[in-house]
């Protein structure tokens, strides 16, 4: 590698690889030096039971936050599909099916649960709201930072803006929803990655539902046509074709900068350079420049992927094909949300671990090959909610296998037979099926705490006048030349490539 380069990257998952595209397009000599044996970070897909020719979305499973038009300005060969189930609900021997292609048949099922049209109206005008919110914000992710009352008059809408930005967004649920299945499906979206409750009076709740709602402008959560592989390849090809030089293999071991210019010192050498991009935590940079780290973040997600000999039969008589389309709640009652969260925070594991489920080969079974598809084989995607790390403190194996089984009893409970029976089992009869915990994450893919955020999202909007090209776009740290460029940005979380292509933007603003 050459001694010196306009622009090193720290990292090089999809974030990384955004920002280096658009750089390197730029003119701009650029190194990305990821620390793992191949770019992707936790958007990877990876043939995880060996035995079986099946590539699986390890980590992150699913796109919203993308914005096309990154799409289009990289040249990426990447398609997503669109999920005709947006979620299945089992309650006792029936469920609550909502079919976004078949408003009467998801009226008919709400009528059923709830006994009246009532929380399927509301539902309707609840939702109708924050498509409009998504329209409105969603185009302002890629642009400079808007000020708070800048986005509160982009948004337009005043009962909007309380109900989302002021109010703890419980209020909202319990003032719009009767019913206790009803409300906990709306609040689901305010808990995946973030370990807190519905009136959590620093809004962190809102700010995750927000994210949840208003990606694309829509709100649509797609599935990626090959797996997550397949963007970060995409991705990986677009940077090295623009002339940026990615290296893998090479772990960063600190940062030193006055502001001016910057030394990168890996694992084999060091390397020069007038900008730095973070595509990490926070905390982590912290340690890389040896400064005081702020607190901790802390993940609370169980992320287990089970490969199957063909889908459980359910309690209800729904077809199982249409039941595992979408999103599949378990123990996803309000309620039982809160009781969840308040056990977990106050040490033992939630005695009814909720949790939701995904069948991507559904959409896209691509990811299976041929021979595993004629025979009818699935994947699925668990991700369970409200399991923080502090319950891994003192035995990590034990806990997650512990929360495994208890979560996999809460899908045993609406299934007509143990999910354990479908399961496809290796050659010496081991199942087919991997857990992750928050300590996993951590020590696989450097998620401090196993917080798939890097830490607690933020309003996307501005605190402040700095009129800095990194305060501007969202990416500031307490260095001039250094940039945030992963999910803990501002506007950052999610599979999006948001945050990288804002820290590039900054970049080229910086004179």
């Amino acid at each position: 590698m050459p001694s010196s380069y306009d622009v090193v990257i720290v990292g090089g998952g999809h974030n990384g690889l955004v920002a280096a595209t658009y750089l390197a397009r730029a003119g701009r000599s650029v190194l990305v030096l990821e620390r793992g044996p191949h770019t992707g970070g936790a958007a990877v897909s990876e043939r995880v039971f060996p035995d079986f020719d099946a590539r699986l979305s390890r980590y992150s499973y699913l796109v919203s936050l993308l914005p096309p038009a990154i799409v289009r300005e990289l040249g990426l060969r990447f398609e997503t599909r669109r999920r005709r189930i947006s979620s299945y609900t089992p309650v006792g021997d029936g469920g609550l099916l909502v079919d976004t292609a078949d408003p009467e048949r998801t009226r008919a099922g709400f009528a059923r649960l709830t006994g009246s049209d009532s929380d399927y109206q509301a539902w309707q005008r609840f939702y109708g709201t924050t498509a409009r919110l998504a329209r409105r914000v969603f185009p302002t992710m890629t642009e400079p930072l808007p000020t708070r009352a800048g986005l509160r008059e982009i948004v337009d809408d005043a009962a909007a803006w309380e109900a989302i930005f002021e109010r703890p967004l419980g209020e909202t649920i319990e003032a719009t929803f009767a019913d206790d299945t009803v409300r906990g499906i709306v609040l689901t979206d305010a808990l995946i990655g973030t370990f807190t409750h519905a009136h959590d009076p620093e809004l962190r709740q809102n700010r995750c539902f927000l994210y949840h709602v208003i990606g694309g402008g829509t709100g649509d959560w797609d599935v990626p046509v090959g797996g997550m592989g397949a963007l970060t390849d995409a991705l990986a090809d677009a940077a090295r074709a623009a002339g940026a030089e990615l290296v893998t293999g090479r772990a960063v071991t600190a940062i030193e900068t006055d502001g001016v210019r910057a030394e990168i010192r890996y694992e084999g050498g060091a390397v020069g350079t007038r900008q730095v991009l973070i595509n990490a935590a926070p905390h982590e940079l912290a340690r890389l420049l040896g400064t005081t780290a702020s607190t901790k973040p802390e993940g609370a997600q169980l992320k287990v992927n089970m490969l199957l000999r063909r889908l459980p039969r359910l309690r209800d008589d729904l077809d199982p094909r249409e039941a595992f389309a979408g999103t599949f709640h378990i123990a996803e009652g309000y309620a039982g949300l809160e009781r969840a969260y308040r056990e977990a925070a106050a040490g033992p594991p939630p005695s009814a671990p909720p949790s939701e489920i995904y069948c991507h080969t559904l959409t896209d079974p691509s990811i299976l090959s041929p021979e595993l598809a004629a025979q009818g084989m699935h994947t699925l995607t668990l991700f369970g909610l409200h399991t923080p790390a502090r319950l891994f403190a003192g035995d990590p194996d034990t806990m997650r296998d512990q929360l495994v089984e208890s979560t996999l009893a809460q899908l045993d409970s609406v299934l007509a037979e143990p999910i354990r029976d479908c399961l496809a089992t290796t050659p010496d009869g081991r199942p087919c099926l991997e857990a992750k915990s928050p300590i996993d994450l951590e020590n696989e893919l450097g998620l401090p705490g196993g917080h798939i955020f890097h830490r607690d999202l933020a309003f996307p909007f501005r605190t402040d006048d700095d009129p800095a090209p990194a305060a501007r776009w969202g990416v500031r740290t307490e260095y001039a030349n250094v940039f945030l460029c992963g999910a803990g940005a501002v506007r950052g979380g999610g599979v999006s490539g948001i945050a990288g292509h804002n820290a590039a933007m900054a970049v080229l603003e910086t004179r």
